[in-house]
């Protein structure tokens, strides 16, 4: 198993499947085929209600151009002070909207509601010379591995809907909440007063695929001017609606219904565990935990063997005293 990235995976066996199968024959462009129709088709479904979607290649750029469709002059995107928008997309989300992102503290990589709302007043709508606070971004799943609760979400969206802030989530590794927390994507979404996803497949099988989804499509007139102006408009659309086609299909297993809807590759691999009430994951290993120690004493074993066949000019001290003995 490995600890470093899900950006490391390859795709899943379906994704290169599918994309090998679209490959043949011709299609219209620019999501106008009648697979990208389908697909978006597909993700009103799985939301339970109509949805404006547009496909883009990347999570930062599905993050930019959904902040900058609500931006304002002067305006104030407000995050977690170390969320992937502010720490990881080199101001994307600046360059974009024209707007300024401005951090927001709190534990486990989860925004403080007391202090969203403090930041929030400091930034009032008639701040000519500071800015005026115009929307507010949280990350579901968080960069540090967490999950807001519906709760925690609920809190969010009542000091964004009292300041009439739209809401937008990050959701890059949206398919690992959902399966945490075991609730619906509508649940999860804008049953809780999210306006805006940026919807992640590509941390989860896919290829290159991430989409921006509107639930009030009404708020996305101006997009397909937004993403053309940003580069992102793909002519053959269609090999990104594909791998969410394959994305999309129902598996069968023992994970119930509205999980195999919504991320049938994460619960294909997944315990039946994960979807009993309360359960929040597999914690990762700590230095001290047994999966851990038998994992770096095969990667020193390893090491040992490379060492002892000429590859490893310095092998660990550890080892070196090791052999000695």
């Amino acid at each position: 198993m490995y600890f470093a990235s899900d950006n490391w995976a390859g795709a899943h066996r379906s994704i290169a499947e599918r994309l090998l199968r679209e490959s043949d024959g011709f299609a219209a462009a620019y999501g106008a085929s009648d697979l990208d129709r389908r697909v978006e088709r597909r993700f009103a479904e799985v939301f339970e209600r109509e949805v404006a979607v547009l496909f883009v290649g990347t999570g930062t750029a599905a993050n930019s151009l959904s902040l900058a469709s609500v931006q304002r002059p002067g305006g104030i995107t407000f995050c977690h002070s170390e969320a992937h928008v502010i720490a990881d997309e080199c101001g994307a989300p600046d360059f974009f909207s024209g707007a300024r992102l401005l951090g927001v503290p709190g534990a486990e990589g989860k925004i403080d509601p007391a202090r969203l709302s403090a930041k929030i007043a400091a930034f009032p709508q008639t701040a000519v010379q500071h800015g005026r606070a115009t929307a507010v971004t949280i990350t579901q799943a968080t960069e540090a591995g967490t999950v807001y609760s519906l709760k925690e979400i609920d809190e969010i969206a009542a000091i964004a809907r009292k300041d009439k802030l739209p809401l937008h989530m990050d959701g890059a590794r949206f398919a690992n909440a959902l399966v945490s927390l075991g609730v619906s994507p509508a649940e999860m979404t804008w049953k809780r007063g999210i306006d805006m996803l940026s919807f992640g497949g590509t941390k989860n099988g896919c290829w290159c695929a991430e989409a921006i989804v509107f639930f009030n499509p009404e708020r996305a007139k101006e997009m397909p001017f937004i993403r053309k102006r940003a580069a992102q408009l793909f002519s053959k659309s269609r090999f990104i609606a594909a791998q969410f086609d394959a994305y999309f299909e129902t598996i069968s297993g023992s994970i119930s219904p509205a999980m195999r809807t919504v991320c049938p590759i994460v619960c294909a691999r997944a315990s039946p565990r994960a979807t009993r009430p309360g359960w929040r994951g597999r914690p990762r290993p700590t230095k001290s935990s047994p999966s851990f120690r038998k994992a770096r004493r095969k990667r020193h074993k390893k090491r040992a063997r490379s060492s002892m066949n000429g590859r490893c000019h310095r092998p660990h001290p550890s080892l070196s005293a090791g052999m000695r003995r």
